[in-house]
């Protein structure tokens, strides 16, 4: 009898011990008496440290509209706000709205004032139009045959003289030296010019003046013809 009563002592133990364990595993567990799967929270994971493609919405970041995106120009852009000076040709200084255009001059070729074997005539444009304008700098000049040939190179621009902006309101004149040696003097060759083109500073078209002054240089000793920068006036 006695040893009945402790088998049954010891299977009423192992009985408790059994509840016990079952306890401890369901703690460890979801309460259901199994084990839990991993959960996922809802949301949008956040982009991974360094990643600067990202916004945080899951896609890539587009550029702003102040990015420092490169353009492949060396030139910094302007805003629409910002002010845009005036465009200038041949680096004259002289504005394209306050230019005096070839359309508005009236040209002609002042009386031959010589000088120690040298020709000097005064080139005088003036300002035909209704506006006050400016010329700045060399006219252009070229000896131009019957047919509208050129006789000769270009003329060489004489240095050393200061280039000034000259105003010429309506019916003023602002004038350049044109000069060659003398072709009996300096021995050079010679041609018959017909017109002398001459075109005004930072323009294309030229003013066809008549040449009456004799023979000009083509080759030869001191045959070099020379201009001199617009002054005011009419150089006599």
């Amino acid at each position: 009898m006695a040893n009945t009563s402790q088998s049954l002592r010891r299977a009423a133990l192992l009985v408790s011990a059994i509840a016990v364990l079952g306890l401890t595993t369901t703690a460890c567990g979801n309460g259901s008496g199994t084990v839990s799967s991993p959960q996922t929270e809802s949301g949008t994971a956040a982009p991974a440290a360094g990643d600067a493609s990202a916004d945080g919405s899951g896609t890539p970041a587009s550029p702003s509209s102040g990015s420092d995106t490169a353009t492949g120009s060396d030139s910094a852009s302007t805003s629409s706000g910002s002010s845009t000076s005036t465009s200038t040709s041949s680096g004259s200084g002289v504005t394209s709205s306050s230019r005096c255009h070839t359309s508005e001059l009236r040209a002609k070729v002042g009386a031959n004032d010589p000088g120690a074997g040298q020709e000097n005539f005064p080139i005088v444009l003036t300002n035909a139009s209704g506006r006050t304008c400016t010329v700045r700098g060399y006219p252009g000049a070229a000896f131009l045959n019957a047919s509208g040939t050129q006789l000769g190179d270009d003329p060489q621009r004489e240095s050393g003289t200061t280039v000034t902006t000259v105003t010429l309101k309506p019916g003023q004149s602002a004038w350049a030296g044109l000069s060659f040696s003398n072709p009996e003097v300096s021995g050079a060759k010679t041609a018959t010019a017909s017109w002398l083109a001459v075109t005004p500073p930072d323009e294309q078209d030229a003013l066809h003046v008549k040449w009456t002054a004799g023979p000009v240089p083509l080759s030869g000793n001191s045959s070099s013809v020379r201009l001199t920068v617009l002054s005011a006036g009419t150089g006599s």
